[in-house]
């Protein structure tokens, strides 16, 4: 979504009530929290495109009697956040905080949390769910009925998004995560308590970009013997791949244009092919790959990059005059390239809509597409002991870790692909960066 399009959504926006001022459901949570009224702490603010800040801001409480008070230890910056760093997505407020991704120590918990307590090493899940609506039920907490309170996001979407943290008023205008404290709606539904012995980069990404490549591999139906194509090698599509070759994937191909990316996936995770967009066309590379396939194509394609990231001139101008709101290129290109009968798995984020969506081939190719927002906490019991158990290793993606205070810093490097950087941690309390080992780490 381009800047003026994004200002005309937000003005529009700013006529509606929506979250980040206290409304909420019935059988939900208060979207504002209450604040300390002396302490203060550092939060990573946006303060417009490409503008990230730490500032001082008054520390949470304990708002409603279901709500955790965490000490932040790690939080990370998601390849879903450059959305927002970017103003692709509407519905930002300048002073808004960030961070969906985060764990930490519990300090205070309300009167009705029972599954965790004060000293608790927690993780907690980046989508807000109330844990018994009827989406909640069935496993759906991303859909949550009861956490998001945004009338705009009820009327794009038919039914509103579940809450996220730190992700702008569209998902209810929750703090997020990047500060030294976060408020947590419904603790018990939310908060994970990490297993003595686990590190905390190992569990960090249980919070997000596991669950979700996780999610991806599952929308896919990804099994033993599929030929799984991945478009994007960031943290999410590297994960993926990790997940597609766990499950028994008997090929692997990432697609990127960003050699070191590729590179970086080919040390980290022997086997997986890699294609560069910049040097092969995409679709016809894709069909000289798995020419000798039975069918012709992959089994199963991830998307894993998102919205704002136009392939063609047609949809960057299309989305420069505001005609649509997200580009169809790498859609296309996965309906195009899958093999019939195939399956289509959708994680990079799509806020609107898009032209051009080849429907006809998508229909007559008998394709089956599915996306959406990854239930976190469903996939938990099931991550946790593969992570402890060393079959999952999320903590290779890392290549940064920074105090909190270079969070501008870090957002850019990642924005730019620059320096390396796949995956920035960030650590409230730490005065100076860790050095990790050369590319390659393990």
């Amino acid at each position: 979504m381009t800047g003026r399009m994004v200002e005309a959504v937000d003005s529009l926006l700013n006529k509606m009530e929506v979250g980040h001022d206290g409304n909420r459901k019935e059988g939900g949570c208060s979207v504002a929290a209450k604040t300390h009224p002396d302490a203060k702490m550092h939060a990573v603010s946006w303060m417009g495109s490409h503008n990230m800040q730490v500032k001082e801001v008054p520390r949470p409480m304990v708002t409603d009697p279901a709500d955790v008070l965490l000490r932040v230890t790690n939080t990370a910056i998601c390849g879903s956040d450059l959305h927002l760093y970017v103003h692709g997505m509407p519905s930002m407020k300048s002073g808004d905080v960030l961070g969906h991704e985060f764990m930490g120590v519990v300090e205070e918990v309300g009167d009705a949390v029972t599954k965790v307590k004060r000293g608790d090493r927690v993780l907690v899940a980046f989508d807000i769910a109330c844990g018994h609506c009827f989406f909640c039920n069935h496993g759906y907490q991303s859909s949550c009925d009861s956490t998001n309170p945004s009338k705009i996001s009820e009327a794009m979407y038919g039914q509103a998004m579940g809450g996220v943290f730190g992700y702008s008023h569209l998902a209810g205008g929750y703090q997020g995560g990047q500060a030294d404290y976060v408020r947590v709606p419904f603790g018990d539904v939310n908060c994970l308590k990490v297993p003595d012995g686990l590190a905390d980069h190992d569990a960090l990404f249980l919070t997000d970009i596991l669950p979700t490549a996780w999610h991806a591999n599952e929308m896919g139906e990804v099994h033993e013997g599929d030929v799984v194509a991945i478009w994007g090698a960031g943290p999410v599509g590297i994960l993926a791949a990790h997940c597609a070759q766990h499950r028994g994937a008997r090929r692997v191909i990432m697609i990127d244009s960003v050699q070191d990316r590729l590179d970086f996936v080919k040390r980290k995770l022997p086997g997986v092919e890699t294609l560069n967009f910049k040097e092969k066309e995409t679709v016809s590379a894709l069909r000289e790959m798995t020419a000798n396939e039975p069918g012709r194509g992959p089994d199963v394609v991830i998307e894993a990059a998102g919205f704002h990231y136009s392939k063609s001139w047609l949809h960057a101008i299309e989305m420069k005059l505001q005609l649509e709101t997200d580009t169809a290129d790498m859609l296309n290109e996965m309906i195009t390239a899958v093999r019939k009968g195939g399956r289509i798995s959708i994680v990079g984020v799509y806020i609107g809509f898009v032209n051009h969506l080849n429907i006809g081939a998508f229909m007559e190719k008998q394709l089956t597409m599915r996306g959406g927002q990854t239930p976190v906490q469903r996939y938990w019991p099931t991550l946790l002991h593969k992570v402890q158990a060393g079959e999952l290793v999320p903590s290779m993606v890392i290549t940064h870790v920074l105090p909190l205070e270079q969070a501008p810093k870090g957002y850019k490097i990642f924005n730019e692909k620059s320096d390396g950087c796949i995956k920035v941690v960030l650590q409230p309390g730490a005065t100076e960066a860790v050095t990790l080992p050369p590319a390659g780490r393990t």
